[in-house]
């Protein structure tokens, strides 16, 4: 992913104010992020825990969905669990569902979507073996290549960002 500016990520939204956007606050290790390793920029708002946040870069520009952990965020009894986006297996714990207000008038109205998703959101990093999820049972061996991992791994964040924006999933 090629890096973003401050301005370009909060005028990238489109399922919030520009109000909203104007007021996350971004990573706390922004100037540090490992750009070259991202395939799409997604953070825990460090001033409001239950705010989430997601950058994908496309071919219209970057695309920003601002989610949502619901107060009673509770993956189940389950051992361990699975991020819908780059299919990590974590402990229950590594895995939140995040909830997006669809875009545009639908939002307005109070319609969400909801995803299961790396806790910290990167699943960039774990898809790269640069970061390793904490597991109590021993998750399943893939014969995937890392790109063909990114791969899907995008088609699945494309997939619920066009559930979002109400759009076709873009192809990368």
């Amino acid at each position: 992913m090629e890096p973003l500016t401050d301005q370009q990520i909060r005028s990238s939204f489109v399922n919030c104010s520009k109000g909203d956007a104007a007021r996350l606050k971004l990573p706390t290790d922004f100037a540090e992020l490992p750009w070259q390793d991202l395939d799409f920029l997604g953070w825990v708002d460090p001033a409001a825990p239950l705010r989430a946040h997601l950058v994908r870069p496309g071919p219209d520009g970057p695309l920003g969905i601002a989610l949502r952990v619901p107060a009673a965020n509770r993956v189940g009894g389950f051992k361990s669990s699975i991020c819908q986006i780059c299919l990590t297996s974590h402990t229950a714990s590594g895995v939140t569902l995040l909830v997006a207000p669809l875009a545009g008038a639908r939002g307005r109205e109070g319609n969400t979507i909801g995803t299961y998703v790396c806790a910290d959101l990167a699943c960039s990093l774990y898809i790269r073996g640069k970061r390793q999820p904490k597991l109590t049972t021993r998750g399943y061996e893939e014969t995937l290549t890392v790109d063909e991992k990114i791969a899907r791994a995008l088609a699945n964040l494309d997939a619920f960002t066009a559930r979002v924006t109400g759009r076709t999933a873009q192809v990368s």
